[in-house]
């Protein structure tokens, strides 16, 4: 990355994020003093405070280490999350220091390496480390800065010495509009970020503009159906995907005894026998993607087939933490009605003859003010639905807007019940379970392995 000559240290204003958290390992790599502000202690932070990162965890200019005060030798990095009011970020900003948005930081990135981006309202996190697995464990190799810890390395970070940069697009605050792809997959487009974009259609836009900023000589390969129309420059390809049609898709599905095979149809080269070690139903669609990226890129059918067999998901993305005769407990990220939808279905299709019981914490006053219809409509696809309160995240609440309104417009036949955060463990406690699984993006995550415990030893 070209950073001025002089830059020494570099200092993170919300430095426990997983996209913050990847780049600060990339400096921390690369022999630069690294320090930083978080809002709490997690097991992230406390993590980089053991790879070589100094955290503290309140807004005091006066805890900011001394090396890290010299505007001509410090690069500041943060992330929109921040509120403007910062005392930290204020100071920075006054004093003439250099300040990057996380995604400017990216954005050099994939100015000097080719970029593998993955946008799109959902699965990006599980596409694009399945792409990071499939070109690190192949001939071409990849970087990359992940939203999510892949099972395989127990990291959001891969550094080596490839040409090739695997990065996970951020829409949110127009973030993904810094980066400049060698190729890029979109996996959805279903409106989110209302508070920042507004209508459907500026969100819509957004993905628009995003693909005039692939390189001539690159490609796009963009999910079937989707509510957009791309706009690439001349000498980008475009190739469409999905599960069951496009330029690339899957063929000879097989889902049986907990097992996923297929074929690979794609106008690179056919691949057969293709076997997912994380064998969840969704992930045949994200799995055509990565193998598109990849194949792409060089990677050849026997690396696919070793990759994808061998591919052990990520924290928080359909990961389960009992799988047994009596019960299975297992913790997904989803918290856009459309995730929602796709981990239900998923769900669905592996447990068809089993009770399966969703507890789930939306995510955001707005996103639930705007979305709590479908919400419902996505969680009805279940047969018992466990409602906790909203996660706040960085706003303040509305007016009449709580878990309430999703609770009331669930199927009629659907079991249902609210209660408060404090009181899941012991409602777990009181019952049973045949399937149950954990949804939010939200802290509820923070009880997961509790609930495993409890669950396993009843």
């Amino acid at each position: 990355m070209k950073l001025s000559k002089d830059i020494q240290s570099v200092y993170f204003v919300g430095a426990g994020g997983i996209g913050m958290s990847a780049i600060a390992r990339y400096f921390l790599h690369k022999g630069f003093s690294v320090a930083g502000y978080d809002k709490t202690p997690s097991t992230l932070t406390a993590r980089l405070e053991e790879e070589g990162m100094q955290i503290h965890f309140n807004d005091d200019v006066e805890a900011i280490p001394e090396a890290f005060r010299h505007l001509e030798t410090t690069l500041v990095v943060y992330t929109p999350a921040i509120p403007e009011s910062h005392s930290e970020l204020t100071y920075f900003r006054q004093n003439g220091f250099e300040i990057q948005k996380r995604a400017q930081v990216l954005g050099t990135l994939t100015e000097e390496l080719k970029g593998l981006c993955v946008a799109g309202t959902h699965g990006k996190t599980t596409t694009s480390s399945m792409c990071a697995h499939i070109m690190h464990q192949s001939h071409p190799d990849c970087n990359a800065f992940l939203g999510g810890i892949t099972k395989n390395y127990g990291t959001n970070y891969i550094f080596s010495d490839s040409e090739y940069v695997v990065i996970e697009a951020d829409e949110y605050d127009r973030s993904f509009h810094w980066l400049r792809p060698w190729i890029s997959v979109i996996t959805a487009t279903d409106p989110d970020h209302l508070d920042i974009y507004g209508t459907k259609e500026a969100y819509l836009e957004s993905f628009r503009h995003y693909t005039t900023l692939i390189q001539p000589g690159g490609a796009l390969i963009i999910h079937t159906g989707l509510e957009m129309t791309p706009d690439v420059k001349e000498g980008v390809s475009v190739y469409t995907y999905s599960r069951d049609e496009g330029d690339f898709h899957a063929e000879n599905i097989i889902i049986n005894n907990g097992e996923i095979t297929f074929d690979l149809v794609s106008p690179v080269e056919k691949v057969t026998g293709i076997s997912l070690g994380q064998p969840i139903p969704i992930n045949i669609d994200n799995a055509v993607a990565a193998m598109a990226m990849a194949q792409l890129c060089g990677c050849t059918a026997d690396e696919l087939r070793e990759a994808m067999s061998t591919f052990g998901g990520v924290d928080r993305r359909f990961d389960f933490k009992v799988k047994d005769d009596r019960h299975v407990v297992l913790s997904d990220y989803a918290h856009h009605p459309m995730e929602i939808l796709q981990s239900a279905r998923s769900i669905r299709e592996l447990y068809r003859d089993r009770h399966i019981t969703a507890l789930f914490q939306p995510h955001l006053y707005t996103r639930t003010r705007d979305f709590y219809m479908d919400f419902a409509n996505s969680l009805s696809i279940l047969d018992e639905v466990v409602l906790c309160d909203i996660y706040p995240a960085r706003e303040e609440p509305i007016p009449g807007v709580t878990s309430q309104l999703i609770y009331d417009h669930l199927a009629p036949g659907v079991t249902r019940q609210l209660i408060h955060k404090d009181e899941v463990l012991d409602f777990v406690r009181s019952r049973d379970f045949d399937v149950l699984i954990i949804l939010g993006a939200g802290d509820l995550d923070n009880y997961t392995d509790t609930i495993a415990d409890i669950i396993r030893n009843k």
